[in-house]
């Protein structure tokens, strides 16, 4: 058998499983390919170069047990492998942290953001870093800048040290432990946040592989409200204190904008463009905020 007719076969039983996707691939054959790659030692973006490629009964076996592996778990496919993608750079990723995913990478690594501000950025905050994919990321596109990466969960720190020390920027992100922006130091030019946003209908009806990963990264009712916002008031309660003059936040709301409009009519910000719409991460700049 070939590799590319084990792939389909494994697409199959994926889909016949009802996996849910949505951490790195949205599509069971995607899916599969990454599973199958990654257990053969693989490039993983280079399936049409090897997809002709006949397997060895243990490798076959291997699949097939990774496969299996995912179906009876419901872990997303980047707990068992280890590693998860964001803009074409990896990640270590464990059940400490979520999936790195976050939309707002986009903008940030395709320049739109730049187009936002008004110089680059000197100082950067990461709040809610999770794995510090962000972190990184801003480090990359600026690269005079200090990024300062929070979080509450030294768990999460503890993985976004080991990203930090892969891409080699110890010199350049630093690690802080606190509650929102209680963790934060002086004034920002950047703040970038992928903070916990989910409603408390969504949360009770989340696909296995979203409860696998941390509640307290996705859950936006800890403060006992209902709409998702408890941690987005707070932000945006604080946030103008930590910003420069021309300073400016840049949030991810995910599905959650009726949400975000209903807790905040007042405020117009700029939403900016991603592949899941205009409609999921927004910017305010700090003459906006209160």
């Amino acid at each position: 058998m070939t590799l590319l007719d084990l792939i389909e076969r494994c697409s199959a039983r994926l889909q016949e499983a009802g996996v849910c996707f949505g951490h790195g691939t949205s599509n069971a054959f995607d899916e599969a390919a990454w599973l199958a790659l990654w257990r053969l030692g693989l490039p993983l973006d280079d399936l049409d170069g090897v997809a002709d490629r006949e397997l060895t009964p243990e490798q076959h076996s291997a699949i097939e047990a990774l496969i299996e592996q995912r179906i009876t778990t419901r872990k997303p496919a980047a707990y068992l492998t280890g590693e998860a993608w964001l803009q074409g750079l990896p990640f270590h990723v464990d059940q400490r942290v979520i999936v790195p995913r976050s939309l707002i990478a986009e903008p940030l690594v395709d320049g739109a953001l730049d187009a936002c501000l008004v110089e680059a950025p000197r100082r950067v905050l990461d709040l809610c870093t999770g794995n510090g994919s962000l972190a990184v990321l801003a480090a990359l596109a600026w690269p005079g800048s200090a990024v300062d990466a929070t979080d509450l969960s030294a768990d999460a720190l503890a993985v976004a040290r080991l990203n930090v020390e892969r891409h080699a920027l110890d010199d350049r992100i630093r690690l802080r432990q606190g509650d929102g922006l209680a963790a934060a130091e002086g004034r920002y030019d950047l703040i970038l946040c992928n903070p916990p946003y989910v409603n408390q209908d969504s949360m009770a009806t989340l696909p296995p592989e979203y409860r696998a990963e941390p509640a307290l990264a996705l859950d936006g009712n800890f403060a006992g409200g209902a709409d998702g916002m408890d941690f987005v008031r707070s932000l945006v309660a604080q946030a103008a204190v930590h910003l420069q003059a021309q300073g400016v936040l840049v949030l991810e709301i995910g599905h959650e904008r009726p949400h975000f409009e209903a807790a905040f009519p007042a405020l117009q910000p700029l939403w900016l463009s991603t592949s899941a719409g205009d409609d999921q991460v927004l910017l305010l700049g700090r003459e906006q905020l209160p």
